[in-house]
């Protein structure tokens, strides 16, 4: 394949805008950690208390379906819709449907979260909604998966330092996802702009291996570590597009056979398609074009919560006069201050400001968009963490 084969991909598939009623879904993380020790626990593990048996017999409780897998257990499919399944470390992830309203959502990640965690800690298990394990060091951690996706990555990241296996091991997040719009290029450099802020509203992560970590969001910081060349802000060029392809052509194949890391660009003669969708599931940009956008910037944070990061986000993102007034108050990306933002949060009197301006912004926006999209419950919960929080120069971080 070439280069003009590969952004046309891009143009007509990943990047490609939406039509029709636009939709919202969440990926939420949990770390599983023994609720008396507090040390991690493995997915199947004989003679020891692990997630999988328990799991499936929740499951089975529940009308949940297994789904087979390669390398590991492939997860269980919840009627709701969406999949509960399994991050490298034993993290238990949960990837809700996208849905036409905020409020929909949230029904569907309550109902399937608030039950899971109840059943999980009346078995001894805590699914702790943090950024990162704040307890446990690294070397008390093993890879739960054995696909060659997982092995081969944390053998690639590895090679370049801790951050890559901490980020796979020990790591939590809440993933947001939006349909493109009519204007994918607007959203797309709004919500790289937006991702310091992001990262500093939600941050969770403060401690590591029982120490201060030295960052409200240390989560954050592994990534910033872990690869510059698959990580990081973008949406500071004209071209979406044209930027992506060349932040994809730069980054080490670590996925094909043979390529002994080179750029993607280096193999493009005998890369195939396959190749190429492959090599896009190893790139981990703050916000990732998948046909959708999918926002990567938040630590993971409870369940009381989940209706603040998707109220802020879809009252921005999904209303487009609040769109344009994000992209007016934000102005270009900046890599710089998402490394500040992450290190320290709303303490920054800068930062606070703009993201309490960005709530209001949000709150507009949701006003707009109506009760049918999210009730006014939902929307008070969102206020709430930001008067909790955001206003008083605080995040999830401050509570420990």
């Amino acid at each position: 394949m070439t280069a003009e084969l590969f952004e046309r991909d891009l143009r007509d598939r990943v990047f490609r805008p939406g039509s029709g009623p636009e939709r919202i879904g969440a990926e939420v993380e949990m770390l599983v950690l023994d609720a008396d020790t507090l040390a991690p626990v493995p997915i199947c593990a004989p003679g020891r208390v692990s997630s999988l048996p328990l799991l499936r017999r929740f499951a089975a409780r529940r009308g949940w379906r297994e789904a087979l897998g390669y390398g590991g257990p492939g997860g269980f499919l919840p009627p709701e819709g969406g999949v509960v399944s399994w991050e490298p470390g034993g993290q238990i992830e949960y990837s809700a449907p996208p849905c036409t309203s905020v409020t929909a959502l949230l029904g569907v990640l309550r109902g399937v979260v608030l039950p899971l965690r109840a059943w999980m800690a009346d078995h001894g298990l805590e699914l702790r909604s943090v950024g990162i394990d704040p307890t446990n060091h690294l070397a008390s951690t093993s890879l739960q998966l054995s696909a060659h996706r997982y092995v081969r990555m944390d053998e690639y990241l590895a090679a370049i330092g801790p951050a890559g296996p901490r980020m796979m091991r020990q790591t939590a997040s809440l993933q947001v996802n939006l349909d493109w719009g009519t204007d994918p290029d607007l959203r797309w450099r709004t919500l790289n702009a937006l991702a310091p802020y992001l990262t500093a509203i939600f941050a969770n992560s403060p401690d590591y291996a029982g120490e201060p970590a030295g960052h409200q969001s240390f989560r954050a910081h592994s990534w910033r570590e872990l690869d510059p060349l698959r990580t990081g802000i973008l949406g500071v060029e004209d071209d979406p597009v044209g930027e992506y392809l060349r932040f994809a052509l730069n980054a080490p194949a670590i996925l094909l056979d043979g390529a002994d890391d080179s750029p993607f660009h280096a193999l493009m003669g005998e890369a195939t398609q396959d190749h190429w969708w492959t090599h896009l599931t190893t790139l981990f940009p703050e916000v990732r074009p998948k046909g959708y956008v999918e926002v990567r910037s938040l630590d993971a944070v409870p369940p009381e919560w989940y209706a603040a990061p998707l109220a802020l986000l879809a009252g921005i993102a999904l209303h487009r006069a609040s769109l344009l007034d994000a992209a007016d108050l934000l102005r270009a990306p900046d890599a710089a201050l998402l490394v500040r933002a992450g290190q320290v949060g709303l303490r920054d009197p800068a930062i606070q400001q703009v993201a309490c301006d960005l709530w209001e912004i949000a709150f507009r926006g949701c006003s707009a968009l109506g009760e049918s999209f999210i009730a006014p419950s939902d929307l008070e919960q969102a206020r709430t963490f930001r008067d909790s929080y955001t206003c008083r120069g605080r995040s999830p971080a401050d509570d420990r």
